[in-house]
């Protein structure tokens, strides 16, 4: 069967508040240009009636009506929630499996934030990725949460940022948190802002083996200056077809032979690298050539979801037509890259131990091989309230050990321990220890 997987990327943030004020802000900080904040000023904006100095095009992609957040709180995003998640909508365009649209939400952590916070965001640990774990476990729809990252800016405020994943302790606290508060890991990825670095193409490469970050389009991404040329979201040397590849070791845009996997995934409605009718196409093309593609695409659950995804229904059912011997299958992030890849389960096993030694505690992992992660991912939560990630010691035979001792951090200042692991299908593994308790609880995540 010729097939086009349609997977539904969400960069899940939660609420974000924008004040009258906030068009003509963007304007400002991208053009320059300082325009008095009015409706009707706006209202010509939108019109491309004011003189901007041949910026009226560019500002009307800028902040159009459909570029702004409707979301401004949690009582108006689960109005359109359950909307868009009812049966109803769902199956307003079925597949040609009878099944009905899906979501993969991408679910971000507002912390390690210390300046202005004018957008409202939700701050605070597990805030967006509970409200949608909860959702997704009341419907059994065939959804799924995955993980979602902006680092923190050198400024602190929320509303703008960061472009590093190393240097702050944030992404490590709020993977440990995850781990030992949620007894959960993730193994797939959109990146804040589209943006990948060498630092989060190296991370990613230890821990995460399905990535949707590609934006990758033919021509000119943007007419936005505040991020031309790299800027954010340098995808600009990376494949163009609706598949995923292996990046190479030195250039996350160019194919090589890393272990994840990366796929395109173009923006629903946006400033920049805006998916069209003749991108679907594409992938429909694609799968009539060579048996299957993987059409996916990203927004935000503050925008105006419902038109969007319609909006990218209509393009589907037009391109079908087109191509009438490719069928196409709504499928969640995780699903879409084993099918597409023919990846195999594995099932990998974790064993955990504490043993007493002379100078301590150690810690010993043992697996029956097969893991994506370069080592289990190792979390601590102290008794004075810390979070902490810390590197294990190689061992052999799929053997890792941690030695607790004046080297490292006292085993009597530990509360819990939180281990995860996976492998390259998505498979994954959590165990977690109470020092109190001293007893293991394991969970398995994304069995298929």
């Amino acid at each position: 069967m010729k097939v086009v997987y349609v997977v539904h990327c969400i960069d899940t943030e939660g609420p974000l508040y924008e004040a009258p004020e906030v068009p003509f802000e963007q304007i400002r900080k991208v053009y320059g240009i300082d325009i008095e904040p009015t409706e009707e000023n706006l209202a010509k904006l939108r019109l491309g009636k004011l003189d901007l100095h041949g910026n009226e095009e560019a500002v009307k992609n800028l902040i159009g009506i459909r570029r702004m957040a409707i979301g401004n709180d949690w009582n108006a995003i689960d109005k359109m929630l359950v909307r868009i998640t009812s049966e109803d909508f769902r199956f307003r365009l079925p597949d040609n499996m009878g099944q009905g649209w899906k979501y993969s939400w991408f679910c971000v952590d507002h912390v390690g934030f210390t300046g202005e916070n004018p957008r409202r965001r939700d701050s605070g640990h597990h805030k967006v990725f509970d409200h949608y774990m909860n959702m997704i476990s009341e419907q059994n729809m065939g959804d799924i949460v995955q993980f979602h990252h902006h680092p923190v800016s050198h400024s602190g405020n929320y509303h703008e940022s960061g472009t590093a994943f190393w240097g702050r302790s944030t992404l490590n606290e709020i993977l440990t948190r995850k781990i030992i508060e949620r007894k959960w890991f993730p193994v797939a990825f959109r990146p804040g802002f589209h943006t990948e670095r060498a630092d989060a193409h190296w991370f990613l490469e230890q821990w995460i083996p399905f990535d949707y970050g590609n934006q990758a389009v033919k021509g000119i991404a943007t007419d936005q200056p505040d991020i031309m040329d790299g800027r954010f979201g340098d995808w600009r040397f990376a494949p163009t077809e609706w598949k995923p590849y292996h990046p190479a070791y030195d250039n996350y845009q160019k194919k090589g032979d890393c272990k994840r996997w990366i796929t395109r995934c173009l923006n629903m409605n946006a400033k920049s690298c805006e998916i069209t009718f003749e991108d679907v196409c594409e992938a429909f093309e694609l799968a009539q050539r060579e048996g299957k593609a993987i059409l996916a695409f990203t927004n935000h659950d503050y925008k105006d979801m419902e038109y969007e995804v319609d909006r990218i229904r209509g393009f589907i059912e037009l391109a079908q037509a087109e191509f009438p011997e490719v069928s196409f299958q709504y499928m969640d992030a995780v699903s879409a890259m084993r099918e597409y890849c023919e990846l195999k389960p594995k099932k990998i096993k974790m064993e955990c131990e504490i043993k007493s030694m002379p100078n301590g505690k150690k810690l010993i992992v043992k697996t029956n091989g097969n893991l994506f992660v370069a080592q289990p991912y190792l979390a601590f939560q102290t008794k004075d309230g810390r979070f902490l990630w810390d590197n294990m010691d190689n061992g052999v035979d799929n053997q890792w050990s941690y030695t607790f001792d004046y080297n490292s951090i006292d085993y009597a200042m530990i509360q819990k321990i939180g281990i995860a692991v996976s492998d390259d299908y998505g498979y994954c593994e959590v165990a977690n220890y109470d020092t109190q308790e001293c007893q293991w609880h394991k969970r398995r995540l994304n069995e298929g």
